[in-house]
C-alpha cells in the first residue's frame, strides 16, 4: 500500500495520503501496534472462523464435512451468502483438483481467497493538495460512530501536517455539537457550527466560506444520522451535496460513509441504499472490536467493491488505521497476522 506521504505545506509533493498506519511501511512503529489490536480485537471470545478446525480435523483429508463445517462458519461470522458461495466454490475446485490436502492448506486458501476479495477495497484516502479546501462528506445511521470517526480521522489528518476545520452539520443534537467541538480542541482543529435547529445546508455553507478564506486544507463535514430508509432526511443531505458543489463543483471530492459492524448484513443494505443516493467513494468501518461477525467486510467488499478507507477496533485515536487486506484476511480467520 506503500504511498507518498504528505512533505509540508510548501513541500513538493502534490498529495497527501493518509496511509501512515499501513502494515506494507516497515518503518512506522504504529501500524504494527494498530494491527496487533485488529488481530486481538476483531475475534474477541475465541470466535474466529478456525478457531478449533485444526483440532477437529488435524490429520484428515479435507472432506465434505470439513467443507460443510467452514460453510456454516463463514455464514456464521456475516460473510453472507454470495462471498460464502463464491469462496466455497473455488476450495471445492481445488480440493478436487487435489491442491488441498489438509486443513493447513485449506486454511491458507482461506485467507488467500478472503485477501483477493478484500484487496481491491485497499486504498487509503488520497488527500489532493490542489483542492483548498479538500471536502469529505461524512454520513451514516445513528449510533454507527460517525462523529468519533470523524475526530480520529482529523487527528490523523493533522499528524500528516495538514490544517482541517471540523463543520458540524449535525444541527439536530446539542450533543454532537459538543462532542465535535471536543474532537475539534483534542486534535487542534478548527470549528464552525450554529445554534441547534440551523439549516444543516447553511451551516455548511458558511464554514466552507471561511475555510476557503482561510486556505483551510480539508474540510470534515459531520451529518446527522438517518436510517436509510428515511427518505426525506436522505433528500437532505442531497440538499447538502448540492449546496457544498455550489461553492466548488468538484466537491465534495470524499463521500464518506461510516457503518457499524454490529450491524451485520443489515450495514451492506445501509451501505447500497447510501451509495445509491449519493455516491460513496469510502467506507469507514467501526465497532469491529465489539463484533464476533467482521464477516460483514467480506460481504460488503465483495456486493460493492467500494474502496474501504479506515477501520475501528475501540474508542482511542491508535484504535483506528487504514484499511489492509492481507491483514485482515488473517486475524478474521485466526486472530493471527502472519
Amino acid at each position: 500500500m506503500g504511498a507518498q506521504g504528505y512533505r509540508s505545506r510548501n513541500g513538493a509533493s502534490r498529495h497527501a495520503t493518509i496511509a501512515g498506519m499501513s502494515a506494507n511501511d516497515p518503518s512506522a512503529a504504529e501500524p504494527r501496534g494498530f494491527l496487533a489490536r485488529l488481530r486481538a480485537r476483531i475475534n474477541r471470545g475465541g470466535a474466529s472462523i478456525a478457531r478449533d478446525l485444526r483440532t477437529l480435523f488435524r490429520g484428515r483429508k479435507i472432506d465434505a464435512a470439513v467443507l460443510e463445517d467452514l460453510e456454516t462458519r463463514l455464514l456464521t461470522a456475516d460473510v453472507g451468502v454470495d462471498a460464502t458461495n463464491d469462496i466455497l466454490g473455488d476450495l471445492n475446485r481445488r480440493v478436487a483438483r487435489h491442491e488441498l490436502d489438509d486443513v493447513e492448506a485449506l486454511l491458507a486458501a482461506l485467507k488467500g481467497r478472503l485477501a483477493e476479495i478484500l484487496k481491491p477495497c485497499e486504498q487509503p484516502l488520497l488527500i489532493r493538495r490542489g483542492d483548498k479546501p479538500f471536502v469529505v462528506l461524512i454520513i451514516g445511521v445513528n449510533g454507527s460512530g460517525k462523529t468519533t470517526s470523524i475526530g480520529k480521522l482529523a487527528r490523523t489528518l493533522r499528524d500528516q501536517g495538514l490544517s482541517v476545520l471540523l463543520a458540524a452539520g449535525d444541527t439536530f443534537r446539542a450533543a454532537a455539537v459538543e462532542q465535535l467541538k471536543v474532537w475539534a480542541e483534542r486534535s487542534d482543529s478548527a470549528f464552525a457550527a450554529q445554534q441547534t435547529g440551523a439549516d444543516p445546508a447553511a451551516v455548511i455553507f458558511d464554514a466552507l466560506q471561511s475555510a476557503k478564506a482561510r486556505r483551510i486544507d480539508v474540510v470534515l463535514v459531520d451529518t446527522a444520522g438517518r436510517l436509510h430508509s428515511q427518505n426525506h432526511l436522505m433528500d437532505e443531505l442531497r440538499k447538502v451535496k448540492r449546496v457544498i458543489q455550489r461553492l466548488d463543483a468538484d466537491a465534495p471530492q470524499e463521500v464518506l460513509l461510516v457503518l457499524d459492524a454490529n450491524q451485520g448484513q443489515n450495514a451492506l443494505a445501509q451501505a447500497q441504499q447510501f451509495h445509491a443516493a449519493l455516491g460513496v467513494t469510502g467506507l469507514v468501518l467501526t465497532k469491529l472490536d465489539g463484533s464476533a461477525r467482521g464477516g460483514i467486510v467480506v460481504a460488503i467488499a465483495r456486493a460493492l467493491k467500494l474502496p474501504i478507507r479506515f477501520v475501528g477496533v475501540g474508542e482511542k485515536s491508535e484504535d483506528f488505521g487504514v484499511f489492509d487486506a492481507q491483514a485482515f484476511a488473517s486475524a478474521l480467520i485466526e486472530g493471527a497476522i502472519t
